[in-house]
C-alpha cells in the first residue's frame, strides 16, 4: 500500500460539526444538520458531532446512535452496550429484553419532547484510547484499526491533540477509486 498517512484523508477539526458539553441537544441536532447541509449531494455526509469543553479540547462524539439510544433512558440499566454486540441472539431474546424492560413503550413524541433539553455531556460517548490514530499513522494502521475495532471513524490526534476526524467511508471511497484505477 502506498504510503499515504492518516492526515492526507482525515476531515480537519475546523471542517467537522463540534458542538460545547453544556449544550443542550437540540442544539447539537441542529449543529448536524448544518453541518449535513454544507455535504449537499454527496453522499457521504457528517454522522456525528465531536464535543468539546471549555479550553476546546475534544472531550467527546455524540452519533446518531447516541442521540436514538437516550430516547429510551432504561438503556443505561443494561450498562456499556457498546462493547456487546447482539448479532448472536436470537430475534425471540431480543423481543424478550423489550418486552422484560419495557422499551420503546411510551409515545414517540413524549419521548423526543422530554430529551430535546438533555445536556450533550449527558449523552455523548467518550471515545477510548484504541479509538484514536495519529495524523502521521500509515492507512494501512488505520485500516487495521478500523477493521478490528468495528469503527465507524477513529479520531485523529496530533501531539495528543485531535486535530480530526478519519471516517470509515472516506476510507471505504478512497480504497474503491484505487480498485477502479486497477481495472484492465
Amino acid at each position: 500500500m502506498q504510503k499515504l498517512a492518516v492526515r492526507d484523508v482525515m476531515v480537519p477539526l475546523e471542517k467537522y460539526a463540534t458542538i460545547h458539553k453544556d449544550s443542550l441537544l437540540i442544539d447539537a441536532i441542529d449543529a448536524l444538520e448544518k453541518a449535513q447541509e454544507a455535504f449537499e449531494g454527496s453522499p457521504y455526509v457528517h454522522r456525528a458531532v465531536l464535543v468539546y469543553d471549555d479550553t476546546h479540547k475534544i472531550v467527546g462524539k455524540l452519533s446518531q446512535l447516541d442521540v436514538i439510544k437516550c430516547l429510551e433512558p432504561k438503556y443505561e440499566s443494561f450498562g456499556d452496550i457498546r462493547s456487546s454486540s447482539l448479532s448472536g441472539l436470537s430475534p425471540e431474546l431480543i423481543r424478550s429484553m423489550m418486552e422484560k424492560y419495557s422499551l420503546w413503550q411510551v409515545d414517540l413524541d413524549d419521548i423526543c419532547s422530554r430529551v430535546a433539553g438533555k445536556k450533550v455531556k449527558n449523552v455523548m460517548y467518550q471515545p477510548a484510547e484504541g479509538e484514536k490514530i495519529d495524523a502521521d499513522a500509515t492507512m494501512g494502521e488505520a485500516l487495521h484499526s478500523l477493521i478490528l475495532g468495528h469503527h465507524q471513524s477513529l479520531l485523529v490526534t496530533q501531539d495528543g491533540e485531535i486535530v480530526g476526524i478519519l471516517r470509515l467511508v472516506d476510507v471505504f471511497k478512497l480504497l474503491c477509486e484505487r480498485v477502479k484505477k486497477c481495472r484492465t
